[in-house]
């Protein structure tokens, strides 16, 4: 993410771009992806490869049910699924350790923390909302709380919407095509968007 920023501001002129204020939005994986890169503005953290020149700050993040702390991943299920999520080899540990790993975040609370966009917030963070459905299969509702009160807590100035009724984004691959109807309405995306012209005009 830091580095695709950096590319974009080197490069602005060839793609006609201003990169003097830059949002991230993701949903899921690019959710987390996303807070990782607006914790993280203002510091050196994860700063490597081309363009050291240009700055990878960010100056808004939208980040739609994205994880956090991964430890708590599933704290809002039932048990069953807790201890699948918390399994060796589980999506949630080979994300952090690798395929085949048997290490898993809540064994190893430094991974754990050093995973978690949390851990690099500042004041010079970007400003965030948080967008989380009420009936999210795949990651714990109480995530954005988490990453909320972080946020909160060292003084960044951030948003949580819950969106009634909505799950994991577009759930079609699970059978359910009108999962991901909740996600594009107008009013969720007005408020992205009315938050994106707030933070990004000069």
């Amino acid at each position: 993410m830091k580095s695709a920023i950096r590319y974009l501001r080197a490069h602005s002129g060839t793609y006609g771009i201003d990169t003097s204020e830059v949002a991230v939005w993701g949903q899921s994986a690019g959710g987390y992806l996303a807070a990782m890169a607006g914790a993280t503005s203002g510091t050196k953290d994860f700063v490597s490869g081309d363009d050291l020149d240009q700055g990878s700050d960010v100056q808004a993040v939208v980040d739609e049910f994205g994880a956090g702390d991964l430890a708590k991943l599933a704290d809002d299920y039932v048990a069953a699924t807790k201890a699948t999520y918390e399994a060796p080899g589980s999506f949630v540990n080979a994300y952090v350790f690798g395929p085949g790993s048997k290490e898993t975040v809540t064994t190893d609370p430094a991974a754990n923390k050093a995973a978690n966009p949390a851990t690099y917030l500042s004041s010079t963070s970007a400003p965030f909302i948080l967008l989380q459905g009420d009936r999210d299969r795949i990651i714990s509702p109480s995530q954005s709380l988490i990453l909320l009160d972080a946020l909160k807590a060292k003084g960044v100035e951030a948003t949580r919407y819950v969106i009634k009724g909505a799950d994991h984004g577009d759930m079609s691959f699970l059978g359910d095509p009108k999962a991901g109807l909740p996600w594009s309405t107008q009013k969720v995306m007005g408020i992205i968007t009315g938050f994106l012209d707030q933070k990004l005009q000069k």
